[in-house]
């Protein structure tokens, strides 16, 4: 499941490579994102509304991408940014029933048979790297997670329709970026529907992409230019 990059440790300490989708759309009242509850017994943020997203599967490096991310979001994402890339459109799938893809045939490996089944290649073209987080130490489950957001414009699909989804988020709903807010969230997605909502308005916060480093023994917070 995990890449070789990874750092050591056992499955409750290492840090393992992660990728998310805040997937957007225009509403009725503005942008609104999609979002789902994760189960009360989940052993990673029980109980709380999050963005689909998840580990990185050790296949998702051997996907081919029917189109990649902006070179600035590459660059920003480095070697591994193919892998992420692809681990956001397979956890978007399995959690929402929704794909981010392009009609072609492929032969695709474990975990992608039902998005290849739908007759589509995942796309990344249009994913844009807009925040990275590392897990604190002394949490159940540390992740390096990237932070992608897509319109659902991009979507091969009726973005309502959550019938393919698995059961791993509940309660799956668009909601408008200020109500989404006033969830009950993880600090970490609230700084980044901050972050979302302020692009959305067309604010950039600041030069680059907002990283929070708890690797190493103090937290730090920069800027990935």
């Amino acid at each position: 499941m995990d890449l070789a990059a990874e750092a050591g440790g056992d499955d409750k300490t290492r840090v393992r490579p992660a990728a998310t989708v805040i997937l957007l759309r225009d509403g009725p009242s503005g942008p609104e994102v999609l979002m789902g509850m994760r189960g009360a017994s989940a052993a990673f943020m029980p109980s709380k509304f999050v963005f689909p997203g998840g580990a990185v599967d050790e296949a998702d490096a051997r996907v081919p991408l029917a189109g990649l991310p902006a070179p600035v979001c590459l660059r920003r994402l480095g070697d591994e940014g193919p892998a992420l890339a692809a681990a956001a459109i397979r956890e978007l799938w399995e959690e929402t029933g929704l794909p981010l893809g392009v009609k072609g045939a492929w032969t695709a490996p474990d975990g992608w048979k039902g998005f290849a089944g739908r007759g589509l290649r995942p796309d990344a073209s249009g994913l844009r790297f807009v925040f990275r987080a590392i897990t604190p130490p002394g949490r159940p489950r540390r992740f390096d997670a990237r932070f992608f957001v897509a319109e659902a414009a991009r979507l091969a699909a009726d973005p309502d329709d959550f019938s393919a989804a698995c059961d791993e988020l509940s309660h799956l709903q668009w909601l408008p970026l200020a109500e989404a807010r006033r969830l009950d969230l993880p600090f970490i997605t609230e700084v980044v529907l901050a972050e979302v909502s302020a692009l959305a308005q067309g604010r950039d916060a600041g030069p680059g992409v907002p990283f929070f480093d708890n690797s190493g023994p103090v937290p730090t917070f920069r800027r990935l230019e």
